[in-house]
């Protein structure tokens, strides 16, 4: 007996068997059931997830004797006469082979004539998008307007190429790529049935290299028995495929973490001697910190793709890498994918590059960052944020309680940050409060100054500025030049709500032009060692005032 490849051996006979696509069996079923059947039908999707095949079982449901909700019997003269290739009821159609516009003409000819023995007269024309325009053009008025007992069925990869004119004539499919654990258990079944044993690390290495072809795990299925025999295993695998080994990359993980830097020269060279591509490699390396960048955000592995060996494996990173640090590394090693194809020497690429991933320094956050000052600074870490500092990709430290950290309201103007220690001297953050008096308003405005410095509408205009007389709740301020007077009164509303901001206060404002171009320059610059903030500085920090 002929050995009959597993493609065709498990080919579905019916809508139920067809993988992945239950959302057009359904409806399909459903069409047949309620005698809604449709002239036309085009199946668009990925090679190899089962449109021909579910044309084939579309078409034989349509001329079978005993249907059963929608599902051909598969018993009845009709569906034997079928699959044995004998129906003259049902004929397929290869595109790619007869696409020029005599053979369409000549289709066109034999769609006049009655079935003769089912119901329907059934034309599946697989890769249609590879007829000729003329072909289309000759197949537009037929398609539109058939006999009431043909059907067609097209079968496509690149929908796009198929003339609008066409598809709108049609009801369109599209057929989805398969998961990955939908081929698997399909292989599973496959080889219990044929009594081949195989791990689920094999499983999921066929699966992957398949890519959501079901055609193509089957035959590369067949490929693999025929190198291990009815006992499967994945290091087979790997060497007839010549895959890359995932357990290399979280060798790589690992030594990030232990910034072990002679990793990345013996990672290279085993890449170099097994003869796997560097690309491929780096490639991978991306989907695997992908695969640790989902476990710390979701905490789980529901998202990877991969053997369950793995899976338990990548739950171990979840509390070595922070969110930032795993985004620094895919950017980092989606450019080196980019050099590394215009690089000659890929070897020496990769080593440069894994030494620069194993170094990189870990990312802290400004709530990290606070929340170390709020507990006293870097001299006041306990042992276990010591232990976490050690680790230059462990998760940023978690914020202290509430009562310790630092109660910053901006709103409030009441600042009250953590003392910064220099030269064992606490240097104290000067508090700022409104003050009525004018004298107050001026030493108090360079520091308004910087508050509303990013507000690009006025904040720069009030750069030379400076308030020269407070009458009750309004304040006068000098403006050089009338130009800057006009623009800042278009931007007043959302100036008066800065300063109720900062001053904890309404406070109404009126521009003056400073005409003799000086009063701004001499407040300015009494004002400035005035300054509480600027005296500190100078004072406690050691600074010095620079004009």
């Amino acid at each position: 007996m002929n050995f009959v490849v597993t493609a065709r051996k498990w080919r579905p006979q019916v809508f139920d068997d067809v993988v992945g696509q239950g959302h057009i069996t359904k409806t399909l079923k459903n069409a047949i059931v309620n005698n809604r059947i449709a002239h036309a039908f085009i199946f668009a999707g990925p090679r190899g997830v089962g449109k021909t095949t579910t044309a084939r079982i579309l078409a034989k449901s349509l001329n079978c004797l005993n249907p059963k909700d929608g599902e051909p019997c598969n018993s009845c003269d009709m569906c034997k006469s079928f699959q044995s290739s004998q129906s003259l009821d049902i004929i397929e159609i290869d595109g790619a082979s007869n696409r020029r516009i005599e053979e369409i003409r000549a289709l066109r000819e034999s769609v006049k004539y009655a079935p003769s023995k089912g119901k329907f007269k059934i034309y599946i024309i697989d890769e249609v998008h590879m007829l000729t325009p003329e072909s289309f053009n000759a197949l537009l008025k037929t398609l539109e307007e058939p006999p009431p007992h043909t059907i067609f069925v097209f079968a496509t990869t690149d929908i796009h190429k198929v003339p609008l004119t066409i598809i709108s004539r049609c009801q369109r499919f599209d057929f989805r790529r398969i998961e990955l654990d939908a081929i698997k258990n399909q292989l599973k079944s496959i080889a219990d049935a044929e009594k081949i044993k195989i791990d689920d690390k094999s499983l999921t290495l066929i699966a992957k290299k398949a890519d959501g072809a079901l055609r193509d795990a089957q035959s590369l299925f067949d490929q693999v028995i025929s190198f291990c025999g009815t006992d499967i295993n994945s290091q087979s695998i790997f060497q007839m495929l010549n895959l890359i080994d995932e357990e290399i990359f979280f060798e790589l993980s690992d030594a990030i973490i232990q910034k072990k830097f002679v990793q990345a020269f013996e990672i290279s060279n085993k890449v170099y001697e097994n003869g796997w591509n560097y690309i491929d490699f780096v490639n991978g390396l991306i989907e695997h910190f992908r695969n640790i960048l989902t476990v710390v955000i979701t905490g789980g592995h529901k998202l990877i793709e991969s053997a369950e060996i793995y899976k338990n494996k990548y739950l171990d990173y979840k509390n070595q890498f922070s969110e930032g640090d795993l985004l620094r590394i895919l950017a980092f090693l989606n450019t080196t994918l980019t050099e590394l194809k215009n690089t000659q020497n890929h070897k020496l690429k990769t080593e440069i590059s894994l030494s620069h991933l194993i170094g990189l320094e870990r990312t802290s956050t400004i709530s990290a960052i606070l929340s170390k000052f709020a507990t006293g600074g870097s001299g006041g870490e306990n042992s276990s944020q010591k232990k976490n500092s050690s680790n230059l990709f462990s998760k940023s430290p978690s914020k202290s309680n509430d009562d310790e950290k630092p109660d910053v309201k901006v709103n409030d103007i009441n600042l009250s940050l953590p003392s910064i220690e220099k030269n064992n001297k606490k240097f104290e953050m000067p508090n700022i409060s409104l003050h009525t008096d004018l004298d107050s308003l001026i030493s108090q405005w360079s520091e308004f100054l910087n508050y509303v410095e990013k507000d690009f509408t006025f904040g720069p205009l009030l750069s030379n500025s400076l308030p020269i007389r407070l009458n009750d709740s309004k304040l006068e301020i000098a403006i050089n030049n009338q130009e800057d007077i006009e623009h800042l009164k278009n931007s007043k509303p959302k100036l008066d709500s800065r300063i109720k901001e900062f001053f904890g206060k309404k406070v109404d404002i009126d521009f003056v032009v400073d005409s003799n171009k000086s009063i701004v320059k001499e407040n300015q610059e009494e004002f400035i060692p005035n300054n509480s903030l600027s005296k500190a500085i100078i004072e406690q920090l050691g600074g010095k005032e620079v004009r």
